[in-house]
């Protein structure tokens, strides 16, 4: 079942817009109803101002209704085993459990499991903000 979140996340990055990196990176959602939200790195001459594909899925999620997340993939076209940079380790928890699991994904598939808790032990929680 996994393997079509990872083409998913293959889909998206090619519509990625990387012309000033040329690093194009795809994402992939899944909820536990079984729905997938994509995205893709969308640069800016201002790379501040670019945001990373996983950015792009979670507001594709959240724009869609959320959910529980179930899994992720981030496939990367010039990186095998990509993982997601710190600020969108921190933006996924805002959404997914510790145990969520996410893939990194070479071109053919899906190369190591892990969880978001892994990748980020001690990441900030908005249930200490209420």
């Amino acid at each position: 079942m996994s393997h079509d979140l990872f083409e998913a996340a293959v889909a998206a990055m090619a519509k990625a817009h990387a012309p000033y990196s040329r690093f194009p990176v795809g994402a992939a959602i899944r909820t536990v109803d079984g729905r997938i939200h994509s995205g893709a790195n969308i640069e800016n001459a201002s790379y501040p101002e670019g945001w990373c594909a996983e950015t792009t899925a979670l507001a594709h999620f959240v724009m869609a209704g959320g959910g529980e997340i179930a899994e992720i993939a981030v496939v990367a076209e010039r990186m095998a085993r990509i993982t997601p940079c710190g600020g969108c380790r921190q933006r996924l928890a805002e959404f997914a459990a510790a145990d969520t699991r996410l893939h990194l994904c070479d071109d053919t598939g899906i190369v190591e499991t892990t969880t978001l808790g892994a990748l980020l032990p001690l990441g900030f929680r908005g249930d200490g903000l209420k």
